[in-house]
């Protein structure tokens, strides 16, 4: 880590110190705003028009809203997808304000890092270090925490698994995503948030059905692993938002 990063990762730990993101109570539980924030698997080919019947895309996103917002009508909730297709933790940054600080959410999911994988791949010079990928984690959640300390944070870990986008290079793959899995989990720690690991799940039913069933080029779900996702994301989640517990999973 270079001297000024450090410097800078050093201050927003220290800024984070106080800071103690709460459980939003059952009491609590009516008029809140969900948005989900992420690249590609979250995006998932969403409207971007007002359009009630495209605005969540066809991902575990719309899974997961449609669940909860059938399951709770007189709750009042407000369901946002901001994921777009191709972003990195930094093309996250540069809308962070306009796509998720003037959203005012009270549950937050970030699902984020394979595309800086598949840059640090593909272009090194360029790409952001990892180093870089937690400081400027860390900057986003901070400016949130700023506006809602209170706030629920719910950190999906990236994955890959072998497929046709990822072959040639599958262990280079491998070992960066679990660097950035790393560095995720340690802030879930700081952060004291939920955190969605998709990869055991994964691990047991690709033991009994071929890979590319739930990942079809070793990145992007399938419609029955965006399924499983949802499932898993209301399970975990469910943990600190205890009305959730209805749902079946």
């Amino acid at each position: 880590m270079q001297r000024r990063e450090f410097i800078q990762f050093s201050a927003l730990s220290s800024f984070v110190d106080g800071f103690s993101p709460s459980t939003i109570s059952d009491q609590l539980s009516t008029n809140l705003v969900f948005l989900f924030q992420g690249d590609s698997i979250t995006d998932g080919n969403r409207g971007r028009s007002l359009d009630p019947n495209h605005i969540m895309g066809h991902g575990y996103v719309y899974s997961i809203a449609s669940r909860i917002g059938a399951d709770f009508p007189e709750n009042g909730f407000t369901f946002y997808n901001r994921g777009i297709s191709g972003n990195t933790i930094s093309d996250l940054k540069k809308r962070w304000q306009t796509d998720t600080l003037d959203l005012k959410p009270d549950v937050l999911s970030i699902l984020i890092g394979i595309n800086d994988a598949n840059a640090q791949i593909d272009n090194p010079i360029e790409a952001t270090s990892i180093e870089q990928f937690e400081i400027i984690y860390r900057e986003l959640l901070n400016d949130v925490l700023q506006l809602n300390s209170n706030i629920l944070f719910v950190f999906n870990l990236p994955f890959v698994y072998p497929g046709s986008r990822v072959k040639d290079k599958l262990a280079i793959w491998e070992e960066d995503i679990l660097k950035r899995q790393a560095v995720i989990r340690n802030l879930a720690t700081t952060y004291n948030c939920i955190l969605v690991d998709y990869n055991p799940m994964f691990a047991k039913v690709m033991k009994k059905t071929p890979i590319e069933y739930w990942i079809w080029d070793g990145i992007h779900p399938t419609v029955f692993a965006h399924e499983l996702m949802a499932r898993l994301w209301i399970k975990e989640v469910s943990a600190k938002l205890k009305f959730l517990k209805s749902i079946k999973v």
